[in-house]
């Protein structure tokens, strides 16, 4: 299955909900995210975290491959005024100069990339004493809750799609980094729930994976069309509360950049 997030742009922008004010609170308690601090943000997308940070008064640079999401991004950021370096390349080959990062973040994007090729580059590029923080923030299919019923019907339209049924936890990033000799991994996570609108949760559902990134805009449309249908006749209240699951991984560069 290809995916193309560039194809869903605008609902990414527009319904995707970015990280909770939370995740930074608790990250600051690492040491990261704060004041001053050269971060580099790889998969930014439309810059969730990157926009996070930067308000915070950190120097972010923020890096994708898709154009069409970094212009989203800096729409995003210019609307609030905030200052972001978005530049188009890859997790795996930044084009940054070696030892130029305090902090490199990844967020909602792991699980894209080459990793160990990723690993490599952020290790080159990481400062003495650096950390790396992977984070994700996914939606939790429970019985009977909207979101297993939305994933039910994004396998019905789109078969290929495998990436249903998690539980919003990654202890396979640890071996990732600890193989590439990061130190001092620790993790944390908890539950939080979101509100959407029967129009939002649908942008946000055609701006995922196994719907914008995947599929034809003409199956798009009508899938869209029974998940409206499905909102309408099993969760007729006006404001849904979506169970979403933060989760972050936290290390220090390895000893050879100490």
């Amino acid at each position: 299955m290809r995916i193309d997030f560039g194809a869903t742009a605008t609902d990414y922008a527009k319904h995707r909900a970015g990280f909770p004010s939370s995740l930074f609170n608790k990250l600051s308690e690492y040491g990261i995210g704060l004041p001053g601090q050269n971060i580099v943000d790889l998969g930014t997308g439309t810059g969730t975290l990157a926009r996070g940070f930067a308000d915070r008064g950190a120097y972010v640079i923020a890096i994708d491959p898709s154009a069409s999401l970094l212009e989203q991004a800096r729409l995003l950021s210019e609307s609030v005024q905030l200052k972001v370096d978005y530049r188009v390349a890859t997790a795996e080959h930044t084009e940054l100069p070696d030892g130029s990062a305090d902090i490199v973040t990844a967020g909602q994007c792991w699980h894209w990339f080459d990793r160990p090729r990723a690993v490599q580059e952020i290790t080159r590029i990481l400062r003495r004493n650096g950390s790396i923080a992977i984070a994700h923030f996914d939606w939790i299919p429970l019985k009977g809750n909207v979101v297993e019923a939305t994933e039910q019907l994004i396998e019905a339209h789109n078969p290929a799609w495998n990436l249903g049924g998690g539980n919003g936890l990654y202890p396979q990033w640890l071996q990732d980094i600890g193989e590439g000799g990061f130190r001092e991994i620790r993790t944390f996570s908890y539950d939080v729930f979101v509100s959407y609108t029967h129009e939002d949760w649908r942008g946000r559902v055609r701006a995922s994976a196994g719907v914008g990134g995947s599929l034809t805009p003409e199956k798009v449309e009508v899938f869209d069309q029974e998940l409206a249908t499905l909102l309408e006749t099993k969760y007729p209240i006006p404001i849904l509360q979506i169970h979403h699951r933060v989760w972050a991984a936290i290390a220090k560069s390895p000893q050879s950049n100490s």
